[in-house]
């Protein structure tokens, strides 16, 4: 037990004598004068005391005492425990919820460092809070109906007349930048009528030259009947001058409830190990072949099962794709009649054959009876925990079976899981046949793979050497070391991202493309009518140019009608055709020439927003346009679900139609975009999509590249796969990652590297494979002074060495099917 008991303690810190400090940082700190306290002049630092050996209830008494003794709440206080030498701060508050209120309160935060909130549970009432447009009040209850979670009050914002107006703190000075940071805050919503409303944390940022930036750190669907927990995470790549966070949301006239909050540095995710499944390509679906009549089978639904003949024997391409020689089909099929929902069909129960974080292919042939609608969706769905699964859609009709091809993974535990076929109209009879739901070998496509990329990345090269002494040079070294491959990879960059050096530092050494994540759409360029902002694009640009990195330009349009910003949305056809114009005039007159690539109208796959006003033919004028005012740039159409089966509206064969009916009208389409935002893929899947869209004849990109997994090995696997797809295939001349930094991306867990500069296993992955895909080469300078090898297109730096000098040259191995004869000069 430690030397000093609890009243020692008291009579040191009342006497003023400062316990000896546990480290030399924490040492440091200003003298604050206390004498209004003594009625004399004393100088007293602030003391640190380990309380790490002392009770709980010992130390809430002596710090309230503290508290008191220096006029002030005990939410000054803290005390330090660190792992090695005791020095970790905790707020006096977040230590009484963690001794006194473990029981109820909600899923704790990591422990961190010290909560960068003041007056984080209302203990001290509405002390370092603000109201944001509105008012806000203290309670310990409303109605007697509200009572706080935790604690004994929460805070509410009331008379909001905008969604905006909320409660809110200023943080400047305490969040340091660089630093990612976790929020905790458990919210509700009150007032007449309001039953549901999404609640946001929003952080406000300013920065020294008053430009100001918004950011969404997180969101809940709260309700008015209890409280529910709001979480997310932040980073501060600058250094601004005000930073303010701050509750939002709501319709006007629903007041927001705060009970806590708790803003603490981020804790580092759960590490999971790399693990490998033996049994691939093992069909977890019973009775498949239907064997024995319908068993194993149940109708979903008031429809009726039979069992047929006539459907085909051979297993669907993209599943011979991952499954290698396989034994044929049985030829039955499942016959569904007497739907009246859309959802009817066959299902099974699955729950005990699968496992997390495998990947999982479905394959099967299905068919629709004869209908006056057209061709119908088919889906194959799964039900987890009631929970909709998407396992893969294809637009089927009457006149053939159709291959529907998917994937899936679980990465939480069910309780139970249901895999089922819907999709088609009411009373439109559904056929499926020989379905196929198995854990997929994903690796094992690696090799013949790497055949292709031999074949397609790269050339045969032959260095003819020459000098005065030929006779000098029989027998010489020569080192053949790749600097970098010439194949496009890329990542979407923010102008946020530029203030962090350590993010320029890992794109700048690691991507030779960059794309802009927003700040060269329109609702960014021209947020109001006639309001211009380019300077975001303009200092981006100018990274880029300095630092060598291409660009491509995202996007013109968006075609999607919630992307387009509210003053477009309210012009007339005029006004909007005009509009259209000016955009386009606007941004490729400015920027003529720098930007290689633009995606002219994002997600028309997807959205209809300009043709909905402008009529059928302005898609293709819009691409007429823009070749016109920039002919140096490749004009790209851009959408998503193209390449994992997942999208029955955007199938690659819808897909190729789309480009094909542009160039009918003239429309100068580029190139394809793919955008790649994927989840699970599977090789054989994403190569069959490929191929579809190869067959239009122009270079295909994959321009928005994110995978996503809780468990970094699964994300790095997942993006081999699709790293390794895209560098295989002779139609794919570049892939553009959204993103790479862990809070910079649109979609959660998708990083290769953590918010504070830690490569994961995905970021690893990436790296490996980029290095794998460098050639190098050595040997000795044969007859005829010559010397060969065969490489990737790219940079090289060739070091000759003879028994009187060495001799560095650099060298560029273009693409091209001939070999190349490069001479070198000794």
């Amino acid at each position: 037990m430690f030397a000093l008991n609890l009243g020692e303690l008291v009579g040191m810190v009342s006497n003023n004598v400062e316990v000896e400090r546990k480290s030399a940082k924490a040492a440091e700190g200003s003298k604050r004068n206390y004498s209004h306290l003594t009625g004399q002049r004393c100088s007293l630092k602030p003391s640190i005391i380990d309380l790490a050996r002392f009770q709980a209830d010992e130390v809430v008494a002596l710090l309230s005492f503290c508290g008191r003794l220096l006029g002030h709440r005990t939410k000054a206080w803290a005390y330090k425990t660190r792992k090695n030498d005791g020095l970790l701060l905790h707020s006096v508050s977040d230590f009484r919820k963690t001794h006194q209120e473990s029981q109820s309160s909600p899923q704790k935060m990591s422990s961190g460092d010290e909560n960068i909130i003041l007056n984080p549970r209302f203990e001290d009432g509405l002390s370092n809070w603000a109201e944001r447009g509105c008012k806000i009040a203290l309670h310990d209850s409303i109605d007697g109906k509200v009572f706080p979670q935790s604690g004994k009050y929460f805070a509410a914002a009331t008379g909001r007349t905008q969604s905006w107006n909320g409660i809110q703190q200023d943080i400047t000075g305490r969040a340091r930048r660089k630093r990612a940071y976790e929020v905790d805050a458990l919210v509700r919503i009150y007032g007449r009528n309001a039953t549901t409303s999404t609640v946001l944390v929003t952080l406000y940022v300013q920065l020294p030259d008053l430009r100001e930036q918004y950011l969404n750190i997180a969101n809940v669907q709260a309700t008015d009947k209890d409280w529910v927990q709001l979480r997310g995470k932040f980073l501060i790549n600058n250094s601004p001058s005000k930073i303010i966070l701050y509750f939002e949301g709501p319709p006007a006239g629903i007041d927001i409830l705060v009970n806590y909050c708790l803003v603490k540095h981020a804790a580092k995710p759960p590490s999971f190990s790399s693990t490998r499944h033996r049994e691939f390509g093992v069909n977890i679906v019973a009775n498949s072949n239907l064997d024995d009549d319908t068993n194993g089978w149940f109708p979903l639904g008031n429809c009726n099962l039979s069992v047929q003949t006539g459907s085909p024997h051979v297993l669907p391409p993209m599943a011979r794709g991952s499954l290698g020689p396989h034994k044929p089909l049985s030829g039955r099929y499942i016959l569904v009649t007497g739907r009246t929902q859309t959802w009817m069909g066959p299902a099974q129960m699955i729950t005990d054959k699968l496992k997390l974080y495998l990947t999982y292919q479905v394959s099967a042939w299905v068919r629709v009876g004869a209908t006056a609608f057209g061709p119908q969706i088919v889906n194959v769905a799964l039900s987890v925990d009631d929970q909709y699964v998407n396992g893969g859609q294809v637009d089927a009709s009457d006149d053939g079976w159709h291959e529907i091809g998917g994937s899936f993974r679980l990465e939480k535990q069910p309780s139970k899981v249901m895999v089922y076929i819907q999709g088609p109209s009411p009373n439109v009879d559904l056929m499926v046949a020989g379905l196929q739901i198995f854990p997929v070998d994903r690796c094992a496509r690696f090799r013949c793979l790497d055949v292709q990329i031999d074949v397609v990345r790269k050339r045969d090269v032959i260095l003819k050497f020459t000098a005065s002494e030929l006779s000098g040079l029989l027998g010489a070294i020569v080192i053949v070391k790749q600097r970098d491959n010439s194949f496009p990879l890329g990542s979407c960059i923010n102008r946020t991202n530029l203030d962090n050096e350590d993010f320029v530092d890992f794109f700048v050494k690691h991507f030779n493309w960059a794309v802009f994540g927003n700040e060269l759409k329109w609702y960014w360029t021209e947020p109001q009518q006639g309001n211009l902002n380019y300077r975001d694009a303009d200092e981006m640009l100018a990274f880029c140019d300095k630092n060598g990195k291409q660009t491509r330009g995202h996007c013109i349009f968006w075609e999607v009608e919630g992307q387009v910003q509210p003053w477009v949305r309210a012009l007339n056809r005029n006004d909007l055709m005009k509009a259209v114009q000016n955009r386009l005039t606007g941004l490729l007159t400015r920027y003529k020439g720098r930007f290689q690539h633009y995606d002219v109208n994002n997600e028309m796959l997807h959205g209809s927003f300009y043709q909905d006003r402008l009529g059928k033919g302005i898609r293709a004028t819009m691409f007429s346009t823009a070749h016109q005012l920039d002919p140096s740039a490749q004009l790209f159409v851009n959408d998503y679900h193209v390449e994992d089966g997942g999208d029955a509206k955007s199938s690659p064969e819808k897909y190729a139609q789309q480009v094909l009916d542009l160039q009918k009208q003239n429309a100068p389409v580029g190139g394809i975009g793919i955008q790649g935002h994927i989840d699970s893929p599977v090789g054989s899947i994403v190569c069959s999509a490929l191929d579809k869209l190869a067959a239009v004849g122009l270079p295909i990109w994959f321009t928005e590249l994110d995978v996503s997994s809780n468990n970094e090995y699964v994300r790095a696997d997942d993006l081999e796969v699709m790293l390794r797809e895209a560098f295989a295939h002779p139609a794919v001349e570049g892939v553009m990652l959204w993103g790479f930094w862990e809070l910079f991306m649109s979609r959660e867990n998708a990083h290769l590297v953590d918010a504070e500069g830690e490569v994961n296993e995905a970021g690893k992955r990436l790296l490996g494979l980029k290095k794998e895909w460098l050639s190098r080469a050595h040997g000795l300078v044969e007859e005829e002074c010559k010397f060969g090898f065969r490489g990737f297109y790219g940079t090289y730096d060739v070091e000759i060495i003879t028994a009187c000098k060495k001799v560095c040259k650099t060298i560029v191995v273009d693409k091209g099917d001939a070999p190349l004869e490069v001479s070198i000069d000794l």
